[in-house]
Formats: C-alpha cells, sequence, structure tokens
C-alpha cells in the first residue's frame, strides 16, 4: 500500500488524540483537532458506538504507525526485531522507533514534524559520524554525533525550527549544541522519557493473535 498522503489533521480526528503530524500548527488554535475534536466524515459528530477489544487494539496500532510515519510492512518489521531482542517487547518496539535519525532530529529540533525531518535527511542536510546519511530509519546509538551540514546552516527553515524546540524539550537522551548546529546521542532513550499517549501492550497483543 501506498504511503498516506491525504489530511495529516484528519488522522489525528479519527485516532481522538493529537499526533504532532503538522509541526508549529499543532500548537496554534488553527489546529483542526483542536477545533474539530470529532471524528471525520458525514457521520463523524455521531459516533459513539462501543470498540470490540479488537479494534481498540488496531486503532493504537495505526495510531503509532501513523505517529511515526511508517507503512505497514515496516512498522511489522520493526514489531518482530523487538520481539526478538532481550527485554520487554513493547519497550523495544518504542525504543527502537525512537532511535530513528529521522525522530531525533525531530526531538532535537531541527524538523517541526517527523515527515520534514524526513525530507530534510532525504536531501542531504545531515551527517552522523562525519558521514553522509540519507536514510531516515537508521538507527542512532549512544555517542553519535549528528550535524546539520555546513551549507545548509543558514537554512531559514531549520534555523527557525531550531528556536521554536524549547517549547517542545528536549528529551534527556538527546543533547543539542545550538552554536554548533549539532546534537549528540548520551544514551537510548527509556519508556519513561517517551511521553506519547500509547500503550504498547495493545499493539503485542494484537501481532500476538
Amino acid at each position: 500500500m501506498a504511503r498516506y498522503t491525504g489530511s495529516s489533521c484528519r488522522m489525528c480526528r479519527r485516532e481522538n488524540v493529537k499526533l504532532y503530524l503538522k509541526g508549529d500548527r499543532c500548537y496554534s488554535d488553527k489546529c483542526a483537532f483542536e477545533r474539530r475534536a470529532y471524528a471525520p466524515g458525514q457521520h463523524g459528530q455521531n459516533r459513539f458506538r462501543k470498540m470490540s477489544d479488537y479494534a481498540i487494539q488496531l486503532r493504537e496500532k495505526q495510531k503509532v504507525k501513523q505517529m511515526y510515519g511508517m507503512l505497514e510492512g515496516q512498522f511489522r518489521r520493526y514489531f518482530e526485531r523487538a520481539d526478538r531482542a532481550k527485554g520487554v517487547t513493547g519497550e523495544n518496539l518504542l525504543i527502537m522507533l525512537e532511535r530513528r535519525l529521522d525522530n531525533a532530529l525531530y526531538r532535537l529540533g531541527f524538523a517541526s514534524s517527523r515527515t520534514q525531518a524526513r525530507q530534510l535527511v532525504r536531501h542531504n542536510h545531515f551527517i552522523v559520524n562525519g558521514k553522509k546519511v540519507n536514510i531516515p530509519s537508521f538507527q542512532v546509538a549512544p555517542g553519535d554525533i549528528i550535524k546539520l551540514k555546513e551549507k545548509s546552516s543558514k537554512n531559514a527553515l531549520i534555523t527557525d525550527n531550531i528556536e521554536g524546540a524549547v517549547r517542545r524539550g528536549i528529551p534527556s537522551w538527546l543533547e543539542l549544541d545550538q552554536n554548533n548546529m549539532q546534537g549528540t546521542v548520551k544514551a537510548l532513550p527509556n519508556r519513561e522519557e517517551i511521553t506519547l499517549p500509547i500503550q504498547e501492550q495493545l499493539i503485542v497483543e494484537l501481532y500476538s493473535k
């Protein structure tokens, strides 16, 4: 299935939670979820049906998948890797998703959304440990240094994003050096630092059927 190209705000309304897919717009009074906090569609305001356990699990999986901007096959492969790894499967899954390069750039404030971060990576604006990396799914590790290329340092979009990063806050497993336009991965993220409204156990139950 191709990547979803419809309205991002529609996805937030479908999942009944802010997914912060539109960058600064999500923090403003223009946010569609704030203005129309009901499901999309002609009968959206009348959807009060009780959901089955399977539907609840499915919606949780869809929510996380959309949050990180992934397709079903790719998300499934992340789950399989998390299931094979030592530790709690659900936590392993979230940590792997957080370690994606596009997510790390978003968390550092170089991009206003993960979608924008993915595009910046694809367009070769960043280097990791001195080497070009243009793969959004690249897994960062402790000690990695993510630096904005010198020729991109005057990009107004990126500099404006960094100025607004303070509002979101930078997680403790990352460190931003604004003067040198680079970020450092200090440690692996842990579950307590992932403050998104995610119930990962529902995803594990869904894929374990």
